[in-house]
């Protein structure tokens, strides 16, 4: 199965029964693959006019209850930024996904890519943080997927998935998952008020605000994007109030951290000289390449990371147990320059930004170059 195909498998699996989107390479074959399926599951997919018209169409699902998702590729993901941020501050939950491809701008519509981290991160106006997951492989895409659409609805937020050319064109053999393979992603919605009247940003343990049908009688609230008051949802302009919901949005960001898996090792031993990190389409290259380094003697380790907002809560740890960290992109050293900031490790960027991915070879001789001192 191929990549898009693996995307949109998941998105059906999870429950998602409405999709909006605009046609661009190399997503195209994804909402492609969509308009076929989704019928078939009960479903509708709507071919939006633009980028913008189709992220107006998922707020709108996601403010009356709907498991939705939208995709794009890496321009079309900047139209809908205003989007985005309106479901980041309203925290209303949908899956968003990018599949990479070589910029800027028009670019290069057919090369792969991999420099939207940091529009992913931080590519909306004003504070407005949210999960951000990247799948490593074709088959992949539908666990990382998955896991998205979970996190969504159990922290009402929008979730950025991150594909890239390489993974959504390629494929590979894979045994698609039985029914009872997969958790079950359910939604509570509130059916009674839980205060003398309904507040709509009233928190459980995850920060996660209640998720009401509009119109179910004693539930009225607003969704809209100017900023809510504490619990009620009114619009407020309060300074302190302010700077309390940006840095609540925030907690609930990070208090994801607390819900999803320690990061593991790829390969390598838990401690040593030479860490390799990627995230991504890097998977393949980077794993081959370490086998070649293990072959020749070199003690070097592998780690793929998934989430990369927030990061495993062991990350940290694991970073700081090598020398030395090296961290091969299809950018310009975006991962990189986050790890530096969050962790204040000096790591050492690997970057290609040609449209085409890493050879094992390239990341071998960076492997012995480093492992080497020479």
């Amino acid at each position: 199965m191929k990549g898009n195909e693996a995307v949109a498998e998941a998105a059906i699996r999870a429950g998602c029964r409405l999709y909006f989107a605009y046609p661009i390479t190399p997503q195209s074959e994804l909402i492609e693959y969509m308009a076929k399926m989704m019928p078939k599951v009960g479903g509708t997919f709507i071919q939006a006019e633009s980028e913008i018209a189709a992220i107006n169409m998922v707020y709108g699902a996601a403010g009356v209850g709907k498991r939705v998702m939208t995709s794009s590729s890496s321009p079309g993901i900047s139209l809908k930024q205003e989007g985005i941020s309106y479901m980041a501050g309203a925290e209303l939950p949908a899956v968003i996904v990018n599949v990479q491809r070589g910029g800027p701008s028009t670019g290069l519509p057919t090369k792969t890519e991999q420099s939207d981290l940091f529009q992913a991160m931080y590519g909306r106006n004003g504070e407005a943080p949210m999960p951000v997951i990247a799948a490593n492989s074709p088959a992949d895409c539908f666990e990382a997927v998955y896991e998205s659409c979970r996190i969504a609805l159990e922290f009402m937020t929008p979730v950025i998935f991150l594909s890239d050319g390489y993974i959504a064109n390629g494929s590979e053999p894979w045994r698609f998952p039985s029914a009872d393979d997969l958790k079950p992603l359910t939604v509570k919605f509130t059916m009674e008020k839980n205060g003398d009247k309904y507040l709509p940003y009233k928190r459980d343990e995850k920060l996660s605000r209640p998720w009401a049908i509009p119109g179910a009688k004693g539930l009225e609230h607003r969704i809209g994007g100017l900023e809510k008051q504490h619990e009620t949802g009114n619009i407020s302009y309060d300074p302190e109030n302010h700077e309390f919901m940006i840095k609540m949005r925030d907690a609930k960001t990070e208090k994801v951290a607390d819900y999803i898996p320690a990061q593991k090792f790829d390969s390598g031993k838990e401690k040593g000289k030479l860490l390799i990190v990627g995230w991504g389409s890097t998977y393949g290259a980077i794993k081959s390449a370490c086998i070649q380094a293990r072959e020749k003697g070199y003690e070097v380790s592998h780690i793929q990371i998934r989430h990369l907002k927030p990061f495993p809560k062991n990350l940290g740890e694991i970073l700081f147990s090598f020398d030395k960290v090296l961290i091969p992109e299809m950018n310009c050293g975006q991962l990189s320059k986050i790890l530096r900031d969050k962790f204040m490790i000096p790591a050492i960027p690997l970057n290609k930004v040609q449209g085409v991915p890493f050879s094992s070879g390239e990341i071998f001789n960076e492997i012995e170059k480093h492992y080497t001192n020479k």
